[in-house]
């Protein structure tokens, strides 16, 4: 039976959100599925993703497909790379560091030169490359104790409807696997009963938070492109993009109890495990063209259309808890031990169309290297979900997309110093917030690259660093106790690539 994940309170991703409330988890999918990187060789991520304005890389054959018409040698390149993710966590005054480390292949390709000389038309070249455009690992780790518990947060996403809720819409859902671990109960069955809409728990002492969070994954794409070359004047060019989208999330939440009078020793602790896999592919086209009004100055535009893509997605969680002998009703029919209860495996079918990217570039050449600088601009509030499942509607989903982000400006500037068969690279880049002014929020990511490479006749080998800044805030539960919110995980996010391209003309 296909299923479609609602408002999973706990699903995912570590993500930011609003004051008020738990950002809704498909406005940060939509967000992070969205979000890419310059992809391409060492060369060009040395010099921080610089590359509309220029050309002769197989990086243009994602970013600007015009660059391929710059080519006058067939060649074969292999990028490998190392990356080491950094996560620091800091809640309620404790601070928790995560890492880990991951080997890949980011950049591969293959580029035809077919040279012809007819009527000012130089001839081109077609590329075939794949691009790493997007990272999805992360560990992070947490603990501490705000003065709440997610039982809070259960008590208030249960109140309003009654126990048939769990047979419904909260079946499977954290708050379902919370009532049937008892770990809350309509108000209907106290002494004296209360309203059959409203929750209580029995557990009443504040516990240790922590929890754990895994994320693994990537967005890969695939470009086939042709660049024309004219006069060696105009270069024009154009591609298809086939992009392939793999996620992979599991959580570990956990409450551990110290029990006194109060509690008379009826609980011990609960753990929440939550699985969110998101697979999928899609389709994109890119257009661009490179002009060279003088033999110091490139000026280039690249257009982006939307990736339309078709994922499937599928969600699993279960909740364990330990009670002392905790005779729940008080008449000795229901002796709460160890008691556990799991959702069904939740699969989802649904469209995801990320926003167009309109990119310009210039570049300033002399027979010392160059210097160059890139400005895309892109509108995040126009990824939209959709389903051709009868019954299944996004509209509640896209509109809080539209109501949470915005278009931004993003910067890219980088150069190369050339002496004889070296290169010196560096470059900087900055993908601005994409969150609404009113949210007062910053989910930037600050970029800072630097490369070096050599040039032979036959081959060539390229090395950049690269390394990421980002800051996001993120809220397990949204819990409101004695008018206070539940604190919030203030997360820095740190990432250190190496990539080395090899090349080889023929």
């Amino acid at each position: 039976m296909i299923k479609r994940r609602k408002f999973f309170t706990l699903i995912g991703i570590v993500c930011l959100i609003s004051s008020n409330g738990f950002a809704q988890s498909y406005v940060e999918s939509a967000l992070l599925f969205s979000r890419t990187v310059p992809g391409g060789s060492a060369r060009i991520q040395g010099m921080g993703g610089t590359q509309i304005a220029l050309g002769g890389d197989y990086s243009s054959g994602l970013s600007n497909p015009a660059g391929l018409g710059m080519y006058n040698r067939s060649e074969f390149t292999l990028s490998p790379g190392l990356s080491f993710y950094d996560t620091r966590a800091q809640y309620v005054g404790t601070t928790e560091d995560a890492t880990r480390s991951s080997f890949n292949i980011p950049g591969l390709s293959l580029v035809f030169n077919m040279p012809l000389d007819k009527n000012g038309f130089v001839g081109g070249s077609f590329g075939i490359s794949l691009s790493r455009t997007n990272d999805f690992n992360r560990n992070t780790q947490y603990q501490g104790s705000d003065g709440t518990s997610i039982i809070d947060y259960f008590i208030a996403d249960a109140a309003g409807s009654t126990t048939a809720q769990f047979d419904g819409f909260q079946f499977n859902t954290p708050t379902g696997l919370a009532y049937f671990n008892y770990l809350i109960g309509p108000s209907s069955i106290l002494d004296p009963p209360g309203s059959d809409t409203e929750y209580f728990s029995d557990v009443l002492t504040i516990p240790d938070q922590r929890e754990e969070i895994e994320t693994r994954g990537a967005t890969n794409q695939w470009s086939l492109s042709y660049g024309a070359n004219f006069k060696d004047i105009l270069f024009v060019g154009g591609g298809i993009g086939i992009s392939t989208l793999r996620y992979r999330s599991t959580k570990i939440y956990s409450e551990v109890f110290n029990n006194d009078v109060l509690m008379n020793d009826i609980f011990n602790d609960l753990r929440l495990d939550e699985s969110l896999e998101v697979d999928g592919n899609g389709i994109n086209a890119t257009l661009g063209a490179i002009v060279r009004p003088v033999d110091f100055v490139q000026l280039g535009v690249s257009f982006t259309s939307p990736t339309y893509y078709e994922l499937n997605e599928v969600y699993s969680a279960s909740m364990r808890t330990s009670w002392n002998n905790f005779d729940y009703y008080g008449d000795g029919s229901e002796i709460l031990n160890n008691r556990d209860a799991a959702t069904d495996i939740v699969m989802s079918e649904y469209s995801l169309t990320t926003p167009m990217k309109l990119s310009t570039g210039v570049a300033f050449l002399s027979k010392y290297g160059f210097v160059g600088g890139d400005v895309e601009f892109i509108n995040p509030s126009k990824t939209r979900y959709s389903s051709q499942i009868s019954g299944v509607s996004f509209s509640q989903e896209n509109e809080d997309i539209r109501a949470t982000l915005k278009s931004v400006v993003n910067y890219r500037i980088g150069g190369e110093f050339r002496y004889n068969i070296l290169r010196v690279r560096g470059g900087y880049s900055m993908q601005s917030s994409t969150y609404q002014k009113d949210l007062d929020l910053d989910n930037s990511i600050r970029t800072i690259t630097g490369g070096i490479g050599m040039r032979l006749q036959k081959f060539f080998v390229d090395l950049a660093l690269v390394q990421s800044k980002s800051d996001v805030l993120y809220q397990p539960y949204n819990a409101v106790v004695d008018g206070i919110p539940n604190a919030v995980v203030e997360i820095e996010n740190k990432i250190m690539s190496g990539i080395l391209t090899l090349g080889f003309t023929f």
